[in-house]
């Protein structure tokens, strides 16, 4: 049942993306020199030499500087970016002349197909940023396999941006205090044309994986660099949910330099150096990707023993168009390894029901502090017309959310793999 709207009209992302002028090409590398003025950064380009588009230009995602460091390395050519629907919020003019293509995060979206094969016909980049999100401790996230088919099916040259210190200065968990960080990022043809002709869907989604791969934490240790800002923990119990020591999940909390629990007290400092110490007893993991790894591997295990599922009331923002959200009120969301989302509410009236099954949602879109509506943690279920803000009454779950989305994709997604094809 679909949400009893008074205007029936939804925002249209099936339409093809407009050629960027030239114009608006060098007014974006302008305003991205303005924007990086005060930051110090480097890109390097590598195994770029005689490549001109079209191309296929695909980007780790750490936060928005990422977008401003881009549009520096592919200047002068046109560049089409694929961006999600709150992207266009209170701007779709704006984001339809600069080219962008518009779509809802983790929705099967065929005419986005369509519009990156036109942009690479005419002989533009094609930009998009695979894992969808801001990566939540500084490492990468899923990438859908879809990408070797759509790789495949183009047959252009693959080129990866990869960035380091982005995560760093702006970490997601905490991107209202930036920290002093120094920028560097590559640009790397990883695959020519013929290249792509000659592999296989799977040969090139394991070649992009390798080439995605990142640890902004090991990173930031191997290259020395020192964060010493008094708030560098601020935030940071948003994805380390769960204590290694005691195993409660969501009692997390942190302040200046420190992440704690609440809950059996233990505390840990965050070091300049991006490790971790206990402040008393064992330090459990000294990497902040090996404890966000552990909490990941606790709710496969949850799921495994089949005592995973998730109930809250939430309250409910949907941009079905772009200007403005909508405020639904309260709802009721469940999650389950069997029936995936459901969203049920009532707005205007009447009675609306959203349900995305396992197999139809391959990873979840979570924000920390949301800046769109309002400043706390929120996660984005889309369908192919709506998008659903759900607001949690329970404390610190999205990571969590995140993980069991992920794991009951990659069952389900598995399971249908070894079912035999229809004759």
């Amino acid at each position: 049942m679909e949400v009893n709207y008074k205007n029936k009209k939804y925002y249209k992302t099936a339409k093809y993306p407009i050629r960027q002028p030239l114009v608006i090409v060098w007014l974006i590398w302008l305003l991205s020199k303005i924007m990086l003025i005060g930051k110090k950064y480097k890109i390097e380009k590598i195994n770029m030499e005689g490549v001109k588009p079209p191309y296929m230009l695909l980007s780790n995602h750490q936060y928005f500087i990422d977008f401003e460091i881009a549009a520096m390395a592919t200047f002068p050519h046109r560049v089409n970016n694929v961006v999600s629907i709150d992207g266009y919020y209170r701007r779709p003019w704006l984001m339809e002349l600069i080219g962008s293509i518009g779509t809802r995060k983790f929705t099967t979206d065929l005419h986005l197909i369509k519009s990156i094969n036109r942009v690479l016909k005419r002989g533009d980049i094609l930009s998009m940023y695979p894992e969808a999100r801001y990566t939540p401790c500084g490492t990468t996230a899923y990438l859908p396999e879809s990408l070797g088919k759509l790789v495949k099916m183009n047959k252009v040259p693959v080129v990866v941006i990869k960035h380091h210190g982005n995560h760093l200065l702006t970490p997601f968990w905490n991107f209202r205090k930036p920290r002093k960080v120094p920028l560097y990022m590559t640009m790397t043809q990883i695959l020519t044309a013929d290249q792509v002709k000659a592999m296989s869907a799977d040969e090139i989604n394991a070649a992009i994986k390798q080439a995605f791969e990142y640890d902004e934490y090991r990173y930031q240790k191997d290259n020395g660099i020192l964060i010493t800002e008094p708030h560098r923990a601020e935030g940071l119990h948003k994805v380390l949910y769960q204590c290694p020591d005691c195993l409660t999940e969501s009692k997390m909390a942190s302040e200046g330099t420190e992440l704690y629990c609440t809950e059996c007290g233990k505390r840990w400092n965050l070091n300049e150096d991006g490790t971790l110490t206990a402040l008393s007893g064992e330090t459990e993991f000294s990497h902040i990707p090996d404890w966000f790894d552990w909490e990941r591997q606790q709710v496969c295990e949850q799921i495994a023993r089949g005592e995973y599922s998730f109930e809250d009331e939430v309250e409910v923002y949907s941009l079905p168009r772009c200007w403005r959200f909508t405020h639904l009120g309260k709802a009721k969301i469940t999650h389950d390894p069997e029936n995936g989302f459901v969203l049920e509410g009532h707005y205007n009236g009447a009675p609306y029901r959203v349900q995305r099954t396992p197999i139809e949602n391959n990873s979840l879109h979570v924000e920390y502090d949301y800046c769109y509506i309002k400043p706390y943690d929120c996660f984005d279920i889309s369908t192919d017309k709506d998008s659903f803000y759900c607001y949690p009454t329970k404390p610190n779950v999205i990571t969590k959310l995140g993980f069991a989305v992920e794991e009951l994709y990659r069952i389900k997604h598995e399971a249908a793999k070894k079912k035999p094809a229809k004759v």
